[in-house]
This record gives C-alpha cells, sequence and structure tokens, in this order.
C-alpha cells in the first residue's frame, strides 16, 4: 500500500506540474519537461521482444509514433498507461502499423525480453486488429540507451532501493516519422480526438481526412496541458467563410435561374 500510495502521488504531482521545492525528497527531479520538435536520437540500440538488437530508426521512416515510457513489473501507473492508450487506439479509426507506429519501451534495465514479450502479447491481444503486432513493438535496453531516450524526451524518474520500484511521471510522446518530437499527452487517460490530431499533425497531414485538417484549424495544441483546445476565433473565422461561400453560391444559383429564364423566353 505504501507504494501504490506513492506512485499516486507521484501522477497527481506530475499532473499539476508543482515545482520541485514543494515536493518530498524522494520525489525531487520526477517529471515529464517538453522539448518539442527536439530529435531523438534513432542511432540508440535496444533489445525488442525477441531480444534481437534493434535500433529506433528501424521503426521511424514513413509513419507518426507513439513512444511510452514504462516499466513492465510496474505495479500501477504503468500498466494504468497501457490500458488508457489500448482504449484510445481501439477509439481510432487509424491502424497500428498502417497509419503509425507504437514503440513502448521499458526503462528498467533489470528488465528482460521475456517481459517484454508477455506485454506485447497481452496487448496486442486486447488491441485486436490485424497487423498490429507488426506495428507495436515492446523493447528493453541498457543502461546508456535508456538514459539517452529519456533525457532526449524530457521523462525524469528516480529508483527507489527500498521498494524496488520507480519513481516517475505518466504520459505519452508523439514523434513525427523521422523522430522529432512532436507534442505531449500527461497522465493515464487519452482523449481519441487528441490522439488522432497529434498523429495527423506529426504526419504533416500525410494521414487522415479533410475534416481532420478542418478541426487542426480550430483546434490548439497547448503545451501547458498537454491537450487540444478549441480556438473560437478560428471556428468564427471558418463560419465566415463558410457563410460567404454559401452566400456567393445562393446569389449564383439566383442568377443563373434568372439567365436561363430570360433565355426560355
Amino acid at each position: 500500500m505504501k507504494v501504490v500510495a506513492m506512485i499516486l502521488l507521484i501522477h497527481v504531482l506530475a499532473s499539476v506540474a508543482l515545482a520541485d521545492n514543494v515536493r518530498p525528497a524522494a520525489l525531487q527531479g520526477v517529471g515529464i519537461d517538453q522539448r518539442l520538435n527536439q530529435q531523438v536520437p534513432l542511432d540508440l540500440v535496444f533489445r525488442d521482444e525477441t531480444g534481437k538488437p534493434v535500433k529506433l530508426s528501424d521503426y521511424s521512416g514513413d509513419k507518426p509514433i507513439i513512444l511510452a515510457l514504462v516499466y513492465y513489473q510496474c505495479p500501477m501507473l504503468c500498466t494504468l498507461t497501457l490500458n488508457g492508450l489500448v482504449r484510445a487506439m481501439r477509439m481510432l479509426s487509424f491502424d497500428a502499423g498502417r497509419q503509425y507506429t507504437v514503440v513502448t519501451v521499458s526503462f528498467d534495465l533489470r528488465e528482460t525480453a521475456s517481459l517484454a514479450a508477455a506485454k506485447k502479447s497481452e496487448y496486442v491481444a486486447r488491441y485486436g486488429r490485424s497487423g498490429a503486432a507488426d506495428g507495436w513493438h515492446f523493447l528493453t535496453g541498457d543502461e546508456s540507451s535508456i538514459q539517452s531516450l529519456t533525457q532526449a524526451v524530457g521523462f525524469h524518474y528516480k529508483f527507489d532501493p527500498q521498494s524496488g520500484q520507480y519513481a516517475h511521471a505518466t504520459g505519452l510522446v508523439i514523434l513525427t516519422p523521422r523522430g522529432r518530437i512532436a507534442r505531449y499527452f500527461y497522465g493515464v487517460e487519452f482523449s481519441p480526438r487528441d490522439l488522432r490530431l497529434a498523429l495527423v499533425e506529426a504526419s504533416a497531414n500525410k494521414i487522415g481526412s479533410p475534416v481532420d485538417e478542418v478541426l487542426l484549424f480550430c483546434f490548439h495544441y497547448d503545451p501547458s496541458t498537454g491537450k487540444y483546445s478549441l480556438l473560437v476565433t478560428r471556428v468564427l473565422q471558418l463560419a465566415g467563410v463558410c457563410t460567404v461561400l454559401v452566400m456567393g453560391a445562393f446569389i449564383g444559383l439566383t442568377v443563373w435561374r434568372e439567365r436561363d429564364s430570360r433565355l426560355r423566353t
């Protein structure tokens, strides 16, 4: 119960972004610093769920990437994060492995490929879509690669020797196909709408529909909250444009009808 209470407290502190000087000593330095538009080092080597060495560049190139930093034996928050992610993914019309890639990386250097394989089997089954096994990857790594990746995305955590667990924040990082940091989402529940918009933006509109482009015009990503909020001014602008187009079409139709009527007489 002590570990659970500590983990819940970490989540609360990360959500409200409290300053380090008001946190308990065990939580000093724990959190997520946004590093938007920074390049993630794609040459870092990890192990996939089969134990094979892989580079992050193996998963980059043509699709936006959802990066989830967790550890597989976490007693609560990491499971909640992955549960929230898979729920949001199931609400998307996009398919993992087709329109986007998911890379889950353990930041616990003690964890093995067998643990990663067990997690992959569980969550690919819960996702339940064909091709997911090729689009959702579960990695482990050594200290050097883990530290390089977590520092690059601003993910800060601490190991508690007494409990054998990690103090950490929770969230997702959205990367462009070339590995630049595009968006952050905090917490353990993720809005399917926000996740979709982030993937569309990270892909530079290479996925999605014209409706998504309209939504991106009307919604703005707020880095302070990690959410998309409605921009009333843009909605009014869009409404004004639509009104002008409708009026123009109506006037054009009226003129056409009058001209057609005169030609007939």
